[in-house]
């Protein structure tokens, strides 16, 4: 008779697989076992149980009465690993021969593994996780980035500084990857000046397999080894190197794992180099012509492009490319030229740059944007690579954005879901009529779980300032008012994303007349909560955030505008499931979906937000409030204007009318119907499980040749 597992192997093992990371039953486990240091710890659990070793662990459990719980967390999670009977198996099958590869340049998949920056990572993330949840056969490829993306400190002006945390792999839960015969992997790219080494790690995301390359080996030069250091670091030639590593090392990682995709989907154009190495295998293995392995390869391919303004599209210069693509030219046999025409528009502009955007366009038979809006933006964006076509007939089409429920949905929240939506809602987020019942809720119910939610973020924002305070060095009478900061019966409105200038997260800033007259305002009191970083190396950003910062400071706005510093998914969950409202107010059409105001949705928050990204198609008049009308003025200044007019007439006229609006039992009857509208009408479009479904259907099927059907209409 086999041996049973201690509770300690048991809670060891469930931390070496991000499922229980999206699991509330489990998080508590850990959490019971000691708060104060899981919150220390950044809700590492292997951190944790290394100070809880088995008899530590033993006494402990026994106190908390603990054992029924870890044994039932273990047995869900092994029924999780082993069932059949997901929607994946039903639809998506056939990638259970060769399975889709989902490339990205970062992922946000929890706070103790900082290898994302923002949106992007946590939107891969999140598919990930769907992926995982709907059984669909699909592998994550990516970068081990050991310092990861800055944490950030505010300094008493209001300036970002930077400082990176090296990650020590032994603290995570990632294991070496091997061969089938156990050989660690090892994978090496040839450029014209050397030889870059990378090993791969394995990170278990529920069903689903995340690789991450890692050049720090002692097989290379002390440069090549930090090549993998830190995430968006560096200049071009770093951005090139990590680029090849990704795409071309990607590709390599699997196929010495033995993983042969049947889908290769690319997460905006940092991979557009994979194509390029799948195409020189087809030709080394099967004897194809370039064209003809390119045509073949751009079958298998999906491009998700997220960028809407040309300057965010990564370039290089022909002298980058061909020190490190050389050899891989070669290969190709192509000419210099013939090779650099594969990332410009027009591929005998020689003074053009080498776009990776444009690549991934030409090797890959399926694009989309990440909105419908941002569809309309694309198409018009790339017009050029298809001259002949109308701007209606540019063939890239849109999936909009949506958000992992499980990962961003309140466990208070979720128990009032698990009452009100169908048995086993979880496993169906993407249907409509799962939510059908969510405005049956009672009203009084939804309000004080909201309240609840509420006060957890404000005691976290108190925290976090007096912490920050106590860093300045302020006495203790100042820290201690910290603890007053914020009042849990007042309007809360959030706002929290990076600090780029298209963003305006100083717009509500141009009336400060205005805005000192709301928040003095003693009757209808309204407190803003501010949060975000800016790249190192925009200045202008950084500015924008000190002068937030800065007036936050001022007597008038003191405590009434607060700025929380270092912006992450765990300061993200609370102000998502925290706040009243969510701003979004960025300069349309630039914001290609945004996904945070999704997350808002499902706590019960209401957005007010431009009719931008997924807003524009999410917004019916009743589920939120919009800024603007959605239409755009020539003149940048004068739009700018117009929208920060319009947030202030909807904020004295709606919102906060809205807001104090109270029946008799205290309750704001009106805006508890727009949270519950909110909740049916957008909780099924705009998550993750939805979206993933529409890149099975729309992408994954039919680029693995997979399709029962498909009709060509004769001219």
């Amino acid at each position: 008779m086999a041996r049973q597992k201690t509770i300690h192997e048991k809670l060891m093992e469930l931390a070496g697989n991000l499922w229980w990371s999206w699991q509330p039953d489990v998080t508590s486990i850990y959490r019971t076992i000691d708060p104060k240091l899981w919150s220390k710890l950044a809700h590492n659990p292997i951190l944790l149980l290394r100070e809880y070793p088995p008899d530590k662990l033993e006494i402990r459990a026994r106190e908390e009465v603990l054992h029924s719980r870890i044994n039932a967390a273990y047995r869900d999670w092994q029924e999780y690993l082993q069932s059949k009977s997901t929607w994946g198996d039903t639809h998506a099958g056939v990638l259970g021969f060769r399975p889709a590869a989902y490339f990205s340049a970062e992922f946000g998949l929890h706070e103790s593994i900082r290898i994302y920056s923002g949106g992007l990572g946590v939107l891969a993330g999140d598919h990930l996780k769907s992926a995982s949840d709907l059984g669909i056969p699909l592998v994550g490829v990516g970068l081990f980035y050991h310092e990861g993306y800055f944490s950030q400190k505010v300094d008493e002006n209001g300036w970002q500084q930077e400082e990176y945390v090296v990650a020590d792999p032994a603290d995570l839960p990632i294991t070496e990857a091997t061969t089938k015969n156990g050989t660690p992997v090892v994978i090496s790219l040839q450029t014209r000046t050397g030889t870059i080494h990378a090993k791969v790690w394995q990170l278990e995301v529920g069903r689903v397999t995340l690789y991450l390359l890692d050049t720090d080996i002692p097989q290379n030069s002390a440069e090549d080894r930090r090549l993998t250091a830190r995430l968006y670091g560096g200049d071009q030639r770093t951005r090139i190197r990590q680029e090849m590593l990704l795409g071309v090392g990607g590709v390599k990682a699997l196929s010495a794992l033995g993983i042969k995709p049947r889908v290769v989907h690319m997460n905006e154009g940092h991979s557009a180099f994979a194509p390029l190495e799948l195409i020189r295998m087809r030709m080394e293995d099967d004897g194809l012509s370039f064209d003809d392995a390119l045509r073949e390869t751009s079958a298998m391919g999906v491009f998700t492009t997220h960028t809407p303004v040309p300057a965010g599209h990564d370039r290089f210069d022909g002298g980058l490319v061909e020190e490190h693509f050389g050899p891989l030219r070669d290969s190709l046999g192509l000419d210099y030229e013939g090779f650099l025409g594969l990332g410009r528009v027009d591929p005998h502009n020689h003074g053009e740059t080498f776009c990776m955007t444009v690549l991934a366009f030409k090797t890959s038979r399926r694009a989309n944007a990440v909105s419908n809006l941002h569809g309309v933006v694309s198409r018009r964006m790339w017009r050029n690579l298809w001259p002949w076509r109308s701007e209606e007939e540019i063939p890239i089409g849109h999936i909009t954005n949506g958000v992992h429920v499980p990962t961003w949905l309140a466990q208070q929240m979720r128990f009032l879901y698990d009452r009100m939506l169908p048995a086993n809602w979880s496993q169906k987020t993407g249907e409509p009529e799962v939510w059908a019942e969510f405005e049956k809720v009672k009203s009084t119910e939804l309000w004080e779980t909201h309240q609840s939610l509420k006060n957890r973020l404000i005691l976290h924002a108190r925290m976090l300032l007096a912490k920050q305070a106590r860093r300045y060095g302020m006495k203790d009478e100042v820290v201690e008012a910290f603890q007053n900061v914020l009042d849990p019966q007042h309007l809360l409105i959030g706002f929290a994303r990076r600090f780029a200038p298209y963003k305006r997260a100083d717009l509500l800033m141009r009336d400060l007349d205005q805005l000192e007259s709301i928040v003095a305002d003693t009757k209808h009191p309204v407190q803003f909560v501010f949060a975000g970083k800016a790249h190192p190396a925009d200045d202008f950003g950084k500015q924008i955030m000190q002068r937030i910062y800065r007036l936050s400071q001022e007597s008038s706005f003191k405590g009434k505008i607060v700025f929380l510093e270092d912006y992450d998914i765990n300061l993200g969950r609370h102000l998502v499931q925290g706040v009243d409202v969510w701003l979004n107010n960025p300069r349309r059409p630039l914001e290609a979906s945004g996904t945070s105001g999704q997350k808002v949705v499902l706590n019960g928050g209401l957005n007010l937000s431009v009719l931008d990204g997924w807003w524009a198609e999410a917004y019916d008049g009743q589920n939120g409030f919009a800024i603007g009308d959605g239409l755009i003025h020539v003149n940048q200044e004068i739009q700018d204007q117009r929208d920060a007019e319009s947030l202030m007439h909807v904020l004295l006229n709606e919102v906060i009318p809205l807001y104090y609006d109270r029946d008799q039992d205290d309750l704001p009857v009106e805006w508890i119907r727009r949270m519950k509208r909110a909740v049916r009408t957008m909780g099924w479009r705009f998550n993750a499980d939805r979206m993933v479904m529409d890149y099975v259907r729309e992408c994954y099927i039919p680029a693995s040749g997979s399709t029962s059907h498909a009709m060509t209409i004769i001219p």
